[in-house]
């Protein structure tokens, strides 16, 4: 039998960025990404498609990655998701506030796909199918 997918939602409004993690995943394997470029698109794909990681750029065209997150949470399913904040700002009180906001992890642009690999392994072995 195929290992269940982890289902991962990335929303980042940066094509580039967005290309790079899809291909990335692709290469990790197991992974089944859903890319929205705005925090409005993520929170209606979540009614339909419940996501067991999320991955959030720090600044959207609509909402900020706290913001987006703290709507996100509202939903039952996703209050223990676990949350992944993505920004080229790195300075401690970046790292502070998005721990303070709910984020387990916190990935410096550009991306170190190592380091989300890992991260997302180790997910996968906690995650109940």
């Amino acid at each position: 039998a195929e290992p269940v997918a982890l289902r991962v939602l990335y929303v980042e409004d940066n094509r580039i960025n967005a290309l790079l993690f899809e291909e990335a995943m692709r290469l990790l394997g197991g992974i089944e990404l859903q890319v929205t470029e705005r925090g409005e698109e993520a929170l209606r794909l979540v009614q339909t498609w419940t996501p067991q990681v999320l991955v959030l750029d720090a600044n959207l065209p609509d909402m900020n990655g706290h913001e987006l997150l703290a709507r996100l949470r509202e939903d039952p399913t996703l209050a223990d998701v676990p949350a992944f904040m993505c920004s080229a700002d790195a300075m401690p009180e970046d790292l502070e506030r998005a721990r303070t906001s709910g984020f387990q992890g916190y990935w410096t642009k550009p991306i170190e796909m190592a380091k989300v690999s890992a991260a997302l392994d180790a997910l996968r072995e906690t995650t109940p199918g």
